[in-house]
C-alpha cells in the first residue's frame, strides 16, 4: 500500500495535503499513516492467522505513543528493549501479558519492572544476566518467565552494523553453551523457564538465513526436549526486511511458510517481533529547502531537516527516496544534486548524487520510508530541537509529539556552583560592573 501519493499536483498523506500541515506546524516534522500501519499489521495477521502466534511489535522501530497505541489496538503486543519502551508500551495501551523484554543489558531495575508488571517472558541473553534475573526474582518473591536466546551463528546477509545472529556478534548465547545454561535456568526454583529466542537481525531480504537459523533452533529446542525440558514457546524475532531502493524482500506470506515449514511441526507456541515491516513504509520526514548552493561541481539542496532527525544515511549509508511535496511538471527534467542538512558535519547527508527536479529556497520535500528507525534515533545534536510528529487518519491529522524547544533541551540543566556564564550569572556581574 502507498499512503503518500500526488493528487492533482500535491503530495497527499491518505486524504490530507503535506503542504497544509507544514503551513500550520512548520517543518520538518514525522507524518504516519493510521491506514499504512494497518495495512501491514493486517499483512501480517492474514499470514499467519492459522498458527499459534503472538505478534509483537518491536517498539525500538517506532516509539511513538499513538504508533504503538494502534497497533495494540489491532491485536500487537510488544517487543521491548528498556525500562523506557516497557513504559511506553503499558502507556500505549499494551497488555503486559503480551510484552517480551529483550535486549543484552537489562539493569536490576529494569527486570525487577518487569517481574512486577508481569510481563509474558524476559529473553535472557547470557548466563550472568540468568543469574542477575534469578537474584531479582528471589529478591521480589515474583517468579521470572525467561526464555533463552541463542545465537545460531548465521550470517543474516544484511548491514553490518544491524546483524545480531554471528558468534561474533553480542546478542544470544552459543548453542552449545545454551544447552547448560537452559538446564540450570529449568532448575532453578525462582525461574520458568518457557522457551527459546532467536533473532538473527534487521532488513533481511532473503528467506535462506531465517531459514537455517530456524532449522537450528529447531533442532535444538529437539534436544532440550530429549532432555527432559519443557519447551512450550519459540521466540522467533524479527527482521524482515522492506524496499527502500531496489530490494525485494519477501512476502510475508513466503516468510510465513519457512516458519511453518521448520517450526510449526514442534507444536509450540510461536512469538513474532516485526518492528521495520510494520512501519517503515507509514511514515515519511517533511523538510523544507532552506538554501540551493551551485559550485563549480555540484549542486547542495540544504534543508532544514537534518542527520539529527534522521540518523540511516549518516549511520548505515542508506537509501530513502526524496521527492518534491509539489508534483513537478512532465517537462521538469531531475538533475544531480547533494540533498544535506545544516548541522556541522560532512556526514550530514541524506543523498549524493540523487536526481532531484530544480527546488527552490522555501519548497518541500519528503524523505520516505521514515516510519522505522526514524524519529526512535533522532538526537539533539548542535542543540536542535526534534521534530514533530503528525498521524493522519483518512482527511483528518493531528500532532502525536510535539515539536521540541531550545528550552526543552536546555531544562535540567545548570552551571555548577564555580562556573560563571550563565545568562543569570552573567547578569549579575554587568549589574555589579
Amino acid at each position: 500500500m502507498t499512503a503518500f501519493t500526488y493528487i492533482d499536483g500535491r503530495l497527499m498523506a491518505e486524504r490530507v495535503a503535506v503542504a497544509d500541515i507544514a503551513r500550520k506546524i512548520g517543518t520538518p516534522f514525522y507524518c504516519y499513516s493510521t491506514a499504512a500501519l494497518t495495512h501491514a499489521y493486517d499483512a501480517f495477521a492474514v499470514a499467519f492467522q492459522n498458527m499459534p502466534v503472538t505478534i509483537c511489535f518491536a517498539v525500538k522501530a517506532n516509539s511513538n505513543l499513538s504508533v504503538i497505541a494502534h497497533l495494540a489496538a489491532m491485536g500487537a503486543g510488544a517487543d521491548v528493549v528498556s525500562g523506557g519502551e516497557l513504559q511506553r508500551a503499558l502507556a500505549a495501551g499494551v497488555a503486559p501479558e503480551r510484552i517480551v523484554f529483550s535486549g543484552v543489558g537489562k539493569t536490576r531495575d529494569e527486570i525487577a519492572a518487569a517481574l512486577r508488571t508481569g510481563v509474558m517472558q524476559i529473553n535472557v541473553e547470557s548466563a550472568p544476566e540468568l543469574d542477575v534475573i534469578a537474584e531479582v526474582a528471589r529478591s521480589t518473591g515474583v517468579a521470572a518467565n525467561v526464555a533463552l536466546r541463542v545465537n545460531p551463528d548465521v550470517d543474516a546477509k544484511t548491514h553490518a552494523k544491524i546483524t545480531t545472529g554471528r558468534e561474533d556478534n553480542k546478542f544470544g548465547i552459543d548453542m552449545a553453551t545454551a544447552r547448560q545454561v537452559y538446564g540450570a535456568a529449568a532448575a532453578h526454583p525462582a525461574l520458568t523457564c518457557v522457551g527459546i529466542a532467536v533473532h538473527i537481525g534487521s532488513q533481511l531480504t532473503g528467506l535462506d538465513p531465517f531459514r537455517q537459523a530456524f532449522r537450528r533452533v529447531a533442532s535444538f529446542v529437539s534436544t532440550l526436549r530429549e532432555d527432559g525440558h519443557t519447551v512450550s514457546r519459540i521466540d522467533l524475532g524479527g527482521g524482515l526486511g522492506v524496499t527502500y531502493e531496489n530490494e525485494t524482500p519477501p512476502t510475508i506470506a513466503a516468510y510465513a511458510d519457512v516458519i511453518r515449514d521448520t517450526v510449526l511441526p514442534l507444536g509450540a507456541e510461536i512469538v513474532l517481533e516485526p518492528g521495520r515491516v510494520l512501519v517503515g513504509h507509514a511514515g515519511i520526514l517533511v523538510s523544507a529547502v532552506e538554501y540551493v548552493k551551485r559550485t563549480a561541481a555540484r549542486r547542495f539542496v540544504i534543508l532544514d531537516a537534518a542527520m539529527n532527525d534522521l540518523m540511516r544515511p549518516a549511520l548505515y549509508d542508506a537509501y530513502h527516496t526524496i521527492v518534491p511535496v509539489a508534483e513537478p511538471a512532465d517537462d521538469d527534467r531531475p538533475s544531480p544534486a547533494d540533498i544535506v542538512g545544516p548541522v556541522c558535519e560532512t556526514g550530514d547527508i541524506f543523498a549524493r548524487d540523487r536526481a532531484l527536479p530544480e527546488v527552490a529556497r522555501g519548497d518541500l520535500v519528503a524523505i520516505l520510508q521514515a516510519g522505522a528507525y526514524g524519529a526512535v534515533m533522532a538526537s539533539n545534536y548542535n542543540t536542535r530541537p526534534r521534530a514533530a510528529e503528525v498521524m493522519v487518519s483518512g482527511d483528518a491529522w493531528a500532532v502525536v509529539r510535539d515539536r521540541e524547544t531550545v528550552a526543552d533541551l536546555m531544562r535540567g540543566e545548570r552551571a555548577a556552583p564555580w562556573v560563571g556564564g550563565t545568562s543569570a550569572a552573567a547578569t549579575k556581574r554587568g549589574a555589579r560592573s
